[in-house]
């Protein structure tokens, strides 16, 4: 049966809400704004008199059996998978449930290195044991690609006990491996496939795009409605296939997420889901049209490389997303970070991110071509301006770890803090990255290296935003005590 794409249940029961003119002797305490005036006037009292806790009329995202239920339903029918989890805890809840879901401890996972901390953090919660494959890097660039299937049917036969592979689609700069090979070898050997889509939900609503997940058959994907799809901050989704038990990935999901889910998220998930099922085709073409059009501008300044499906070599990069303005800076003289911070401070714009050598501008369903304009004018005044010689500066953005411990091992091991240069050859446990994109440079259980350390104070000095150690300064590391350096090697 053909589920109605123009309905959304929660937004709908939330205006019914309304008119009922409740009185609410329940959570939040601010009772629909009146306890709270300041905050009322900062959102407005349309979206106050929304925020409200599970009640019957709008159902339990724990434990859904009516709207949420009926929602669930809608968003699985638009996205072409069995079931649609509502996640309130960002699609890093999303990617860890369905890891926790898929392998338990002890048991193995392979995955890409270049994955998000969310990812390495289950392999925490778990003590489920990674198994890497390490991407190629392209040369020029620096950055990590897709992994080739050679690459993974290679890590399959080495561990056949592995529960599970976790696959990039895309990555942060838009580059995608074969998901259906990958997926299909996965099947092959007995694996589940697991896919982190929080770059990629446009892919589900556009013939231009690449392969999803669900297309791609996979067992399961975290989809992040909220970064391409026009939902709120911290709203996402998991999607399930027909081969997953979707009652104990609920279990699952409950064991993390909240019990009081946030329904301006949930009605931003539904009225999102709404749009793009009605109209996805037609927003991304647009925002396809806008990606390229920017693309050829750039690449007209100048030294910049705004790349794209040039790249494609029919295995480590096998597609490319080509809503991704992805762009090289180095031939500017100015690293990613660098030109990242000028088009903030000196110009009024806002990018995703920069890193040692590429930026990251985000174009997606709310952008405009004056907007558009504006960011190509302003990088070709940042070349005019601040354009120099482009010696001495690093370019390899990626740098295959050397794994000594399982994550979980390391982060509970006992450790000691030393300054950053006395770390070389120690075993980390913490994380160091930069955010965004939230890759980890170092992850609990890896080698520090001589190469690692150059890596992570130039991207200090060049004014990368760090995250990760204790020591908020990144002045000093956590690393395994002496004696329990001889863990389990894996």
């Amino acid at each position: 049966m053909k589920l109605d794409q123009k309905r959304m249940p929660i937004y709908e029961a939330l205006v019914n809400l309304k008119k009922e003119r409740i009185v609410p002797f329940d959570v939040p305490g601010h009772k629909h704004g009146k306890g709270n005036p300041e905050l009322t006037a900062f959102l407005g009292t349309q979206c106050m008199s929304v925020d409200v806790n599970s009640m019957k009329p709008l159902d339990n995202l724990c434990h859904p059996v009516s709207v949420i239920k009926e929602a669930e339903e809608l968003a699985a029918d638009a996205f072409g998978a069995s079931h649609a989890f509502f996640m309130v805890g960002g699609t890093t809840s999303a990617v860890q449930s369905m890891i926790m879901a898929s392998v338990k401890a002890g048991e193995k996972l392979i995955m890409p290195r270049n994955v998000h901390r969310s990812a390495i953090n289950a392999m925490i919660l778990t003590g489920a044991i990674p198994v890497y494959v390490n991407p190629d890097v392209d040369a020029r660039l620096g950055i990590s690609l897709g992994m080739s299937v050679s690459q993974v049917e290679a890590a399959m036969k080495e561990n056949p006990d592995a529960k599970a592979i976790l696959i990039n689609n895309p990555t942060y700069y838009g580059i995608c491996s074969n998901l259906k090979a990958i997926v299909d070898l996965a099947h092959a050997y007995g694996m589940k496939a697991l896919v982190d889509e929080a770059h990629g939900t446009h892919f589900y609503f556009s013939d231009d795009l690449p392969l999803s997940a669900m297309a791609a058959g996979a067992d399961m994907a975290s989809v992040s409605m909220h970064k391409s799809g026009g939902s709120l901050t911290q709203s996402s989704f998991l999607l399930t296939g027909p081969d997953i038990n979707e009652d104990y990935v609920r279990q699952i999901i409950n064991l993390t997420q909240t019990t009081s889910g946030s329904y301006l998220l949930l009605s931003s998930l539904d009225m999102s889901r709404k749009n793009l099922a009605l109209h996805g085709q037609q927003i991304f073409d647009r925002v396809c049209r806008l990606a390229h059009y920017a693309r050829e501008e750039i690449n007209l300044i100048g030294d910049y490389y705004a790349y794209s499906r040039e790249l494609i070599n029919g295995d480590s990069v096998y597609d490319f997303d080509i809503t991704k303005l992805s762009i090289f800076t180095l031939d500017i003289g100015l690293a990613g970070i660098e030109v990242y911070d000028l088009l903030r401070d000196e110009y009024g714009i806002q990018i995703e991110f920069g890193d040692i050598g590429n930026i990251l501008a985000y174009i997606s369903v709310g952008d405009s071509e004056a907007n558009i304009e504006r960011l190509v004018g302003a990088l070709s005044e940042i070349r005019r301006r601040f354009k120099k010689d482009r010696s001495g500066m690093l370019d390899q953005e990626y740098i295959s770890p050397q794994v000594m411990m399982s994550p979980q091992q390391a982060f509970y091991s006992e450790k000691e803090s030393l300054p950053l240069a006395d770390t070389a050859n120690r075993i980390c446990g913490e994380f160091v990255m930069c955010y965004p994109p939230g890759i980890p440079i170092l992850a609990p259980g890896e080698k520090i290296t001589d190469e690692i350390l150059t890596y992570i104070d130039y991207a200090k000095k060049k004014g990368c935003f760090m995250t990760g150690p204790e020591d908020m300064k990144i002045e000093y590391l956590n690393v395994i005590r002496e004696e329990d350096e001889d863990g389990t090697v894996v």
